[in-house]
């Protein structure tokens, strides 16, 4: 590792992005948004990566934001109302780049989600997490109900347990955030990387191409009517069988062979 605050590392089609500052339980400080927002940036243009993995270093996965840098500009004329108003509009499109990237992206929480850390696990894809992580919207416990992490949980779990989770600031257990739809997958510390590979591995060997008009299509048609949705998700899949790997991917089926796709 490194001393940079965010670490990519890519091996074949996977990029793993690890947040690096331990110290802060890996806070989402100024810069941390900053270079996470960066690395989706990136990303957007990156069609050699179809997977990315995002977790961090430390006994913790993220901690939520930076309390000291947002107590810190109280010192500001205004009492700092406009820094904070930036800063979640700052935080609030880096969140929102994730469904937006082409490529899925699956959270490997550790330790603990908590705050905008939990809000950071929901803006996920899919999540792979270890027994013993924990989660939790607990800022109502300092007096700061988590109203910015609550639009992402909110469209996870059920609206009567993510209320329940935000106004008493407890944790739930990894168990509990698997029963409720937060993560995917849960499995002992000792193997959380090799499972979170795992899945990876077996997403990024997908073509490509049509994971990237399907999640684009599974975030649009999730807000529409049904019967839009269905009209919109047909236009898709007629035009992801024009793809010319889709071809390939059909005719390798009906021979029983591997398909040879050339990944564009």
């Amino acid at each position: 590792m490194t001393e940079d605050i965010l670490i990519r590392e890519d091996v074949g089609a996977v990029a793993t992005l690890t947040m690096n500052t331990p110290k802060t339980l890996n806070a989402l400080s100024e810069d941390m948004i900053d270079a996470l927002q960066a690395q989706f940036d990136d990303l957007m243009t990156d069609h050699s990566t179809r997977v990315v993995i995002l977790r961090g270093t430390g006994k913790a996965f993220c901690a939520g934001h930076n309390l000291k840098e947002m107590t810190a500009a109280r010192q500001a004329e205004d009492g700092g109302k406009q820094y904070w108003l930036d800063l979640f509009a700052k935080c609030t499109k880096m969140m929102t780049s994730i469904p937006k990237l082409p490529q899925p992206v699956i959270c490997q929480p550790h330790g603990l989600a908590t705050a905008a850390g939990c809000q950071l696990v929901a803006s996920c894809d899919m999540a792979v997490t270890d027994t013993e992580t924990k989660f939790g919207v607990n800022g109502v416990n300092i007096g700061l109900f988590c109203s910015t992490p609550m639009v992402a949980l909110s469209r996870n779990i059920p609206r009567k347990q993510a209320f329940e989770m935000l106004t008493t600031g407890n944790f739930i257990t990894a168990a509990k955030a698997m029963e409720l739809g937060l993560v995917n997958r849960v499995v002992d510390a000792a193997e959380l990387e090799a499972e979170t590979n795992e899945l990876a591995t077996l997403v990024a060997s997908k073509l490509g191409a049509a994971v990237k008009v399907g999640k684009q299509a599974f975030y649009e048609q999730i807000q529409m009517p049904l019967l839009d949705a269905y009209a919109y998700t047909g236009e898709v899949m007629a035009d992801n069988m024009t793809f010319r790997d889709t071809e390939e991917g059909i005719a390798a089926f009906l021979e029983k062979r591997p398909p040879e796709w050339t990944q564009d």
